[in-house]
């Protein structure tokens, strides 16, 4: 029975028909979806185990932690194909974002053993790594004993994945020939522009090129849509969470770095250029002019419940952000689209700063090779077109993955511009932060910063100067100045 489809799913896995064929094939058979799926799966956790032993963890138990969030909502709902290739046992605890990574620090800075793996953003591992809270995955990585021969390393964004690797010395290069691999690269985020297709028509405006072009948009948007909405949403809380999205992303793009690395490997601001703070003059004019009135409480959340909800024009922030918000439940879902964005108009392209959520694998875990098994499953190729065509697994961090043509054709159909926009940003996407341990103090102050010069308190060359000295005097008292 299905022998004819068992052979056309083969073939798929074979590389030698694509999913569309495939697809076509199990329907002209007249095989119904739900079977053609259970048969699929069936036949993939077949493949999978064909040429490595996902069985030498059976019976063994492993628990996660997890943030809420789309990702994990797509793990747990793949979770039993898993169970079923493995015969491991998984639970997990999921916290919102507001308290996880709480969660986290207390369960790693006591050794607690209960957490095999984890959620993580990049940024983190720059405190777990060193304090040696987590393993360095390239012992698993680099063993074909114990990672599957199709896991394929290799097709991860390179940017992506250099990002996630950190020698531990501060001002190290990022994915540098010495680098530790901290976490594994699951789904992440670009910065780019969000847009509301009615509203730059009603203004008359274009997407904007440039920051100069951005920040007359935004005021047009602001005196022309009517009805209080205002022309661009970007955070302002007094977090670090403020500069890594748009606003770094625009600055890298100018080639302007946070701190300078000198020879001796010693750590200095570099924020109070002339390039510098040209650039954050043009920013803060564009919040003053065009921002939300309270534009100092917004997170992730306000910024995006505003393009949701039409109380802004468009958002300069994560790519997936503005995705979540074209979908069903917000007032302006079908209404947004999506363009790169290149501050510098001189530049070759947008070099979007990049958050990624990613998996670490506990120091403390009682079974590391069992929990590297759920690791490469969860970061594997067929996980990844799992949550990114049946779920909301985006971005995916594949590049086989981006040439899925069905996954292309499911976001050019309700998602404007989407494709075209990651695929001109991803060449340049990557953390442009330089890694070290001060990282969330200082980038906090560079907020705190923002914030007065927004709310005139200090002028913004006046306020640079004040913030890089700042910098200065607690990288020198840390001992990396």
């Amino acid at each position: 029975m299905y022998e004819k489809e068992k052979d056309l799913i083969s073939a798929f896995l074979r590389g030698e028909v694509d999913r569309r064929g495939m697809l076509k094939g199990l329907s002209a058979a007249g095989l119904m979806a739900g079977t053609a799926g259970t048969l699929f799966n069936l036949m993939s956790t077949q493949a999978l185990a064909a040429d490595f032993d996902w069985k030498a963890h059976s019976g063994k138990k492993l628990k996660l932690l997890l943030n809420k969030h789309p990702y994990a909502d797509a793990m747990i709902a793949n979770l039993q194909t898993f169970k079923d290739l493995t015969g491991i046992e998984v639970t997990y605890d999921v916290f919102p974002e507001d308290v996880y990574f709480d969660k986290v620090t207390a369960a790693l800075s006591s050794s607690s053993s209960e957490y095999d793996a984890f959620m993580t953003g990049a940024y983190m591992t720059w405190t777990y790594g060193p304090a040696g809270w987590i393993t360095d995955l390239n012992e698993w990585i680099k063993d074909p004993a114990k990672t599957n021969p199709n896991y394929a390393w290799d097709d991860m964004i390179e940017g992506v994945k250099g990002s996630c690797a950190w020698n531990g010395v501060p001002g190290g290069k990022l994915g540098s020939e010495d680098a530790k691999q901290w976490c594994i690269p699951w789904g992440y985020e670009q910065n780019n522009i969000s847009y509301n297709q009615e509203m730059f028509s009603k203004a008359g405006v274009e997407v904007p090129k440039n920051i100069d072009e951005l920040v007359a948009a935004s005021a047009k948007l602001t005196k022309d849509v009517g009805g209080g909405v205002y022309g661009i949403g970007v955070r302002g809380s007094r977090s670090w969470a403020t500069i890594h999205p748009g606003f770094l992303s625009g600055y890298a793009n100018f080639d302007q770095k946070d701190l300078n690395v000198a020879e001796d490997g010693k750590l200095s601001a570099a924020m109070n250029t002339a390039e510098s703070k040209a650039y954050h003059a043009k920013w803060v004019q564009m919040i003053q002019e065009s921002g939300p009135k309270d534009w100092s409480t917004y997170t992730w959340y306000q910024v995006g419940t505003d393009l949701g909800a039409g109380a802004s024009a468009m958002i300069y922030d994560a790519d997936i952000l503005g995705y979540f918000m074209n979908g069903a439940g917000n007032k302006m879902a079908g209404k947004l689209a999506y363009a790169p964005f290149a501050a510098n108009p001189a530049a070759k392209g947008p070099t979007p700063n990049i958050w990624i959520w990613s998996l670490a694998m506990s120091n403390f875990s009682k079974d590391k090779d069992a929990t590297w098994y759920f690791m490469q499953w969860a970061s594997g190729p067929e996980h990844a077109i799992f949550g990114a065509t049946k779920m909301d697994f985006v971005n995916p961090v594949r590049k086989s993955v981006w040439k899925d043509e069905m996954f292309r054709e499911r976001l050019n159909k309700s998602y404007p511009g989407y494709v075209e926009m990651h695929d001109t940003s991803a060449p340049g996407a990557s953390i442009k932060f330089t890694p070290q341990p001060l990282f969330f103090d200082l980038t906090t102050e560079w907020a705190a910063t923002l914030q007065k010069m927004v709310a005139k308190e200090v002028p913004v060359d006046e306020g640079l100067d004040q913030l890089a000295e700042s910098v200065n005097t607690q990288l020198k008292e840390a001992g990396l100045g």
